[in-house]
């Protein structure tokens, strides 16, 4: 959950706010920070409004008054550039660009007189960019519409022009800002609790070995120490018990060897059912068979593989909402409505996958693009089972 406390721009894409607590408060780490933030080039298009206010004042009193007004124009427009990297910055350090950059505003009022009202649209942003969301947004609108009604009053219908642009150019920063940064914290998520979900089958596997052989161990354990006790005193005794351990012995390696075939033996049916949980346990809403056509145990095997590949893929990359997986005699779909596979992206599980198919007489189609995925393994004839096998 993003609270008022987060910080304006998207920092944990970056590095969170251990990173930010680290950097380092000089022109050229603010600099830095600025290109890293990936606004940067946005910024300095929007100062050209400076030259507003600097014309009015060299049109009305040029002069040293008219330098001292661009110079603090030009300071200004230089706070409010390099505002997209101190939003990379701790909390502390944003509020005090903030507060720089709205008492250098303030003191310009004097020397611009109504003027001022142009740079609105400056200020604005410097709300959204620096300021927490649940700041940002009421404080933003408030100053733009107070600032739009004095336009209107005194006529200065320029400025009330830039006062609503700002308010709505602002709102839209603001939101994609916190949007991302929302995203942030859901891929944090899930990235969280696909470890959880391997960790808890793993603590699945640990309870169903220590239900399996804990009470064998514990037979034996006590069965051995009672032959120990009567080596001596009763051998005939003491061989009997001899002869449980080996029994006990051989029969839990033996169940433990049928456990752990089953744990490697892939399936499409199990498969399905390990999916359902995985993607459940990401927030990822998943629609998949409750039954399955006859497939013979080879089909059964590489479909499995595939639903395999197409969930763990889709766990991983895919930031999906919604998942589909759908079997047929001769064919099985695995489809996702994420942001699709990235052209740099490594794709040796797929090429594996895509050449076991070619060995078995099938074949892997991939689409991907911005609005989802989808793999879709098909087979042959001979890889079809008769009718009434099944998995």
């Amino acid at each position: 959950m993003i609270t008022g406390d987060e910080p304006a721009w998207g920092t944990r894409a970056r590095g969170g706010e251990g990173t930010a607590a680290a950097r380092r408060l000089t022109p050229l780490a603010i600099h830095r920070a600025a290109v890293e933030s990936g606004g940067l080039a946005f910024a300095p298009p929007p100062v050209v409004f400076v030259a507003i206010p600097i014309a009015f004042a060299w049109a009305s009193a040029p002069g040293p008054w008219a330098a001292l007004v661009t110079v603090a124009m030009l300071v200004y427009g230089l706070l409010f550039v390099y505002c997209t990297g101190i939003g990379l910055y701790p909390q502390p350090v944003r509020l005090a660009w903030f507060t720089a950059c709205t008492a250098l505003l303030l003191a310009l009022i004097p020397i611009l007189g109504e003027n001022v009202l142009y740079m609105v649209m400056f200020q604005a942003m410097t709300h959204v960019l620096l300021l927490p969301w649940r700041w940002a947004l009421p404080t933003m609108i408030a100053m733009s519409l107070t600032v739009f009604v004095i336009a209107l009053v005194l006529g200065i219908y320029v400025a009330a022009g830039l006062a609503g642009m700002g308010m709505l150019m602002s709102w839209g920063i603001g939101y994609g800002i916190r949007q991302q940064v929302l995203q942030e914290e859901l891929e944090a998520a899930q990235s969280r609790n696909a470890v959880l979900a391997v960790v808890a089958e793993r603590e699945r596997i640990g309870r169903d070995l220590h239900d399996l052989v804990g009470h064998s161990l514990t037979s034996l354990t006590i069965s051995a120490q009672l032959a120990r006790r009567l080596v001596e005193s009763d051998p005939d005794a003491a061989r009997e018990q001899l002869e449980h351990i080996e029994v006990t012995v051989r029969q839990a390696l033996s169940d433990v060897r049928s456990t752990a075939s089953g744990m490697q033996h892939v399936r499409a049916a199990t498969e399905i059912a390990s999916a359902r949980t995985v993607l459940a346990t990401v927030g990822i809403q998943a629609e998949v068979p409750t039954a399955l056509p006859p497939l013979s145990d080879e089909l059964a095997e590489l479909f499995g593989f595939v639903i395999r590949e197409g969930v763990t893929n889709m766990v991983r990359h895919s930031r999906a909402t919604r998942a589909t997986i759908t079997v047929e005699e001769d064919s099985v779909t695995v489809a996702d409505d994420g942001v699709g596979i990235a052209d740099s992206a490594v794709r040796s599980g797929l090429r594996g996958l895509e050449a076991r198919l070619a060995v078995a007489g099938g074949g892997l189609e991939i689409t991907s693009d911005e609005r989802g995925t989808t793999l879709r393994a098909t087979m042959g004839e001979p890889m079809r089972a008769p009718r009434g096998e099944n998995t």
